[in-house]
């Protein structure tokens, strides 16, 4: 068993058996790797493996801590992210996320391409809009964090926020039909795919399109 995957593992027993409190703080990396007995390297792997699963999240110059990222904005990105309009959401989007998707194919391990292909399952298999739209943002930003560039997952993560107020909420559901549901997840697919055959290029172009065919379907629902 690789060392990444035993501290994993190991974690993952010290999370459900409830050794730190919800959305406590997880010990400093150099104590977790000592008492884990693995690299500080092996370590971070099996940290970036459970932020993608949703077990813990980072905020950068204060640690690491338990469950979900809390729902409020940064301070800081309060303002904006309360005055950004769908359309502006996803133009950026469309211009961020086929650069991280590029990235992700030329940086993911196989255990993070692993990850992304269940979780491209579970959203698969999703059984209402509401569900499809937790592991829509849990997939993509699990491709961030394949980059390991800690400025992009913050941008990304005020994408999040904004895919949390009530106006993007209920234009979002109103479109996600069971068959778009199905088409994005075969979207996600061939993302992953690309990603899983190292080809930047083709990662690139089918997240491109996948962002494009969203904006399409909110903007302009009779597409």
């Amino acid at each position: 068993m690789k060392r990444s995957d035993y501290a994993h593992q190991k974690l993952d027993e010290m999370l459900r058996g409830n050794r730190f409190q919800p959305q406590g703080r997880l010990p400093p990396e150099r104590d977790l790797a000592r008492q884990l007995d693995v690299s500080r390297m092996g370590l971070r792997v099996a940290l970036d493996r459970l932020e993608a699963e949703g077990r813990i999240w980072r905020h950068v110059g204060q640690g690491t801590f338990v469950g979900t990222r809390p729902e409020k904005a940064p301070a800081q990105l309060s303002f904006v992210t309360a005055n950004t309009s769908p359309a502006e959401a996803l133009e950026a989007r469309l211009a961020i996320e086929p650069q991280i998707a590029r990235m992700a194919a030329l940086r993911a391990s196989e255990l993070q391409i692993s990850d992304l292909i269940g979780l491209v399952q579970k959203g698969r298999a999703s059984g209402d809009p509401a569900a499809w739209e937790s592991w829509d943002g849990q997939f993509h930003r699990a491709l961030c964090l394949v980059t390991g560039n800690r400025l992009l997952l913050s941008i990304f993560d005020s994408f999040n926020a904004i895919r949390r107020q009530r106006t993007w909420s209920q234009l979002r559901q109103a479109v996600l039909t069971p068959e778009r549901r199905e088409h994005y997840a075969q979207q996600h697919k061939k993302i992953v795919d690309a990603i899983s055959g190292r080809d930047a290029a083709q990662a690139e172009f089918a997240m491109r399109a996948h962002i494009e065919d969203v904006a399409r379907s909110l903007l302009d629902p009779r597409t």
